[in-house]
C-alpha cells in the first residue's frame, strides 16, 4: 500500500505453514512465540480429534481458550474444589479451563471435531504439557497404591508412554458420564456457544458477538467473532487491555496496522492464517473477498475493550478536531458518535 513506512515486524503466520504432528489417532499444529516472534503473550494450536480420539488427561500452566471450527466433541475438567465439569461442545462453541485445571477433549460422531487453542503465554507449546500418563510412568508403584488404597499390582500395565492423542472407545450418553460422579457441577460452566449469542453489534456491514467475563464468568481472556460482509469494514481502533491474537476462519481480509512514530503495514489474510497485533496499536480489517469474512479475536484480559477512532473523534469538540485534521466542522458533525465496529457496506 502506498501510505506503508516502516516495519512493525511480521504480522501474520499460518498453521499451514508449520509442522504437523500427528499420530494415528489425530493430529495438531502451533504457532508459537518460537515461529512468530511478535506472538510474545499468546500462542496458538490447531488441533483434529476424529471420532473416539482423545486428547490426553492433562494440565499445564497457561490458561485454555478454545473454539470449535468444525464437528463437536466432549470435554472434562475438575476444578480445585474437586468439582467436575462435563459437557458437549459443537462448531460455533467455546470453552476456556484456567491455568492448572486438568482436563480432556473427546471427538463424537460423526465425524470428530477440530478446534482452536489460545494459550496466554506466548512460549507455552503444546508438546510440553503434564500428561497422566508420563506421572504414572514416574511413580513407583507402591506410592501410587498407597495413594490411591489399592494393591500395587492395579498400575502392571499402565506404563503406556505419552498418549498425547490416541483411539479409544466413543463415549456414551453425556447423561451416563454425568451420572458417574456424584461430586457437584463447577458453579460456573467452561463451556460458552458464542455463535449462537445474539451480536453485540450488528449492521448491514456484519457483527460481532463477544464473550468476556460480563457474559462468561469462568474466562480470563476476552474474545470476539467478527463478521464482515464483502465490501465491510472492521473499523479504525484499538485494545487497550491487551495484545490481540486474531485467527483468520473464512474469508479474504486486509489488516492495516499504525504503530506511530511514522509506521504503518498492510497485510493480506487467508483461512487458517494467524494475525497477531500489539496492545494499543491502531488498526482495522477489511474484507477484500466475495466471501463473508469470519475471524476470531483473541485477548489475555477478561474484559473485552476497544477505542474507536471515529467515536472519539466526534465526542471531543469539533473545532479542535478540525484544527488538527482541516476537515469542516460542519462534515465532522454529520459523523457518527457512537461506535461503528462492523462499518456498513
Amino acid at each position: 500500500m502506498p501510505t506503508d513506512h516502516g516495519n512493525l515486524g511480521t504480522l501474520r503466520h499460518s498453521f499451514s505453514e508449520v509442522h504437523n504432528r500427528h499420530t494415528d489417532a489425530g493430529w495438531a499444529r502451533e504457532v508459537t512465540v518460537r515461529n512468530f516472534p511478535i506472538s510474545k503473550n499468546m500462542a496458538g494450536v490447531n488441533m483434529r480429534l476424529p471420532t473416539g480420539a482423545v486428547r490426553e488427561l492433562h494440565w499445564h500452566v497457561p490458561a485454555e481458550w478454545a473454539f470449535v471450527t468444525y464437528g463437536s466433541g466432549r470435554i472434562t475438567a475438575v476444578d480445585s474444589g474437586a468439582q467436575k465439569f462435563i459437557a458437549d461442545v459443537k462448531e460455533g462453541d467455546l470453552w476456556f479451563f484456567p491455568g492448572g485445571v486438568p482436563h480432556s477433549i473427546q471427538g463424537l460422531g460423526p465425524d470428530g471435531c477440530e478446534f482452536i487453542l489460545v494459550f496466554n503465554d506466548g512460549n507455552f507449546s503444546e508438546d510440553s504439557t503434564f500428561l497422566i500418563t508420563d506421572w504414572f510412568n514416574h511413580t513407583p508403584k507402591e506410592v501410587l497404591a498407597e495413594n490411591f488404597g489399592v494393591p500395587a499390582s492395579t498400575f502392571d500395565r499402565t506404563d503406556r508412554k505419552d498418549l498425547w492423542i490416541f483411539n479409544a472407545p466413543p463415549p456414551g450418553s453425556l447423561e451416563d458420564d454425568l451420572e458417574q460422579s456424584k461430586q457437584p457441577f463447577v458453579p460456573n460452566p467452561y463451556a460458552f456457544p458464542l455463535a449462537a449469542q445474539k451480536p453485540n453489534f450488528e449492521s448491514a456491514g456484519g457483527s460481532v458477538r463477544i464473550a468476556d467475563s460480563s457474559n462468561f464468568p469462568a474466562t480470563t481472556m476476552a474474545a470476539a467473532l467478527v463478521e464482515v460482509a464483502p465490501g465491510g469494514m472492521r473499523e479504525l481502533h484499538w485494545h487497550p487491555l491487551s495484545d490481540e491474537w486474531q485467527y483468520y476462519i473464512s474469508g479474504t481480509a486486509r489488516m492495516g496496522a499504525f504503530h506511530g512514530e511514522g509506521r504503518n503495514n498492510t497485510v493480506l489474510f487467508h483461512p487458517s492464517d494467524v494475525g497477531y497485533v500489539p496492545q494499543s496499536i491502531g488498526h482495522y480489517v477489511q474484507n477484500v473477498g466475495k466471501d463473508t469474512l469470519r475471524f476470531l479475536e483473541v485477548f489475555t484480559s477478561p474484559q473485552y475493550a476497544d477505542v474507536s477512532l471515529a467515536s472519539w473523534m466526534n465526542n471531543v469538540p469539533h473545532e479542535l478536531v478540525a484544527a488538527h485534521l482541516n476537515i469542516d466542522v460542519s462534515t465532522l458533525r454529520k459523523m457518527a458518535q457512537a461506535k461503528t465496529p462492523v462499518v456498513p457496506v
